[in-house]
């Protein structure tokens, strides 16, 4: 076969009709016309002399052909783009892309901070920031679709392998109440003090939440004694619902410096337990690296590494972090 039956534009449509769900979502997304987009189908089903898609129901499904096409597909449009990158990058930072990913409180409160205070060493870079959950973000970074992440929840064990995890920061889960709480003139909270409050929290399904009971757990607390009155969908309306007076809530410490400095929220001291969970940096070492991830990683994670509740940690080129040299809340003096 000399030629090959296929081209990028194609690929492309193809991924997109399978993410889509449908020929005429993958049409609006790619900005082109839905008949374009079938006659590319038509094209490379009798390029390719087998069908791709099952048109027998409402939704496009992919055939046994559509979905080895699709696998082989992403992983030539991965590749290219980072060709792409990589022929940017000989311009030295005077262009190119980065993309960083985060899990939902770390991409939300964290990295904004960071990545305004690489445009502002960069501005020809253009950044981009995916938030998704932990697993999703992982098997991003491991497709190359991004060039590093932070999370705080599990990576999948079916990665470990692929990737370089290493613990960068600790997070620190703080026990909010609203500033008229009577517990707030304790100077220190006991353990079974927290089964007399009220929690706000987040949907039992939702990922962080998971997190947060997972941590809670592990520190002891018993969180099938928690009372739990109320359950929102997002951090800012949990923090929103406390400072209301509506009850108490664990939550990222990064999530609510603003709130502390103008004293709308109390943090509280619980007596001998901080609850904390680790921050870890992850990126696929079998991908080129770009030097704006160098720079990024060099220049931008060290001076990070002690924001709000995360802890200071101290660097060697490359994400050679020692786990080590990762500082306690005890040992950091907070």
């Amino acid at each position: 076969m000399s030629d090959l039956p296929f081209t990028l534009d194609q690929l492309r449509i193809l991924k997109a009709i399978a993410s889509e769900g449908s020929f005429k979502r993958a049409a609006d997304s790619l900005y082109v016309s839905q008949p374009a987009v079938s006659l590319q189908v038509q094209n490379l089903e009798r390029q390719l002399d087998v069908p791709l898609f099952d048109r027998g129901g409402r939704r496009a499904q992919l055939t046994e052909a559509g979905h080895l096409l699709l696998s082989y597909g992403e992983k030539i449009l991965s590749l290219c783009q980072e060709t792409c990158r990589a022929l940017e990058d000989l311009q030295n930072l005077q262009g190119g892309t980065l993309i960083v990913g985060a899990s939902q409180t770390t991409g939300t409160y964290l990295l904004p901070r960071m990545i305004g205070m690489f445009r502002k060493k960069y501005p020809d870079v253009a950044v981009q920031l995916h938030v998704h959950s932990t697993r999703r973000t992982a098997w991003s970074v491991a497709n190359g679709q991004i060039d590093l992440a932070i999370v705080g929840g599990e990576i999948p064990t079916e990665l470990l392998e692929a990737l370089d995890v290493v613990p960068y920061a600790e997070d620190e889960l703080a026990l909010i109440l609203p500033p008229s709480h009577p517990m707030v003139k304790q100077e220190t909270i006991q353990k079974e003090d927290l089964y007399k409050l009220q929690f706000i929290s987040l949907d039992s399904q939702s990922t962080i939440r998971k997190v947060i009971d997972q941590v809670l757990s592990r520190s002891g607390i018993d969180t099938r004694r928690l009372k739990i009155e109320m359950e929102l969908n997002s951090i800012e309306a949990i923090k929103n619902a406390v400072q209301s007076g509506l009850g108490a809530a664990f939550v990222s410490v990064s999530a609510i410096e603003k709130e502390l400095l103008m004293g709308v929220l109390h943090k509280s001291k619980m007596e001998e337990v901080v609850v904390t969970r680790v921050l870890s940096l992850i990126c696929n070492p079998n991908r080129y690296r770009s030097k704006a991830a160098e720079a990024f990683s060099n220049e931008i994670l060290p001076s990070f590494a002690t924001y709000s509740g995360v802890k200071e940690i101290k660097e060697s080129p490359g994400f050679e972090f020692d786990p080590r040299e990762i500082l306690s809340p005890n040992s950091a003096g907070s």
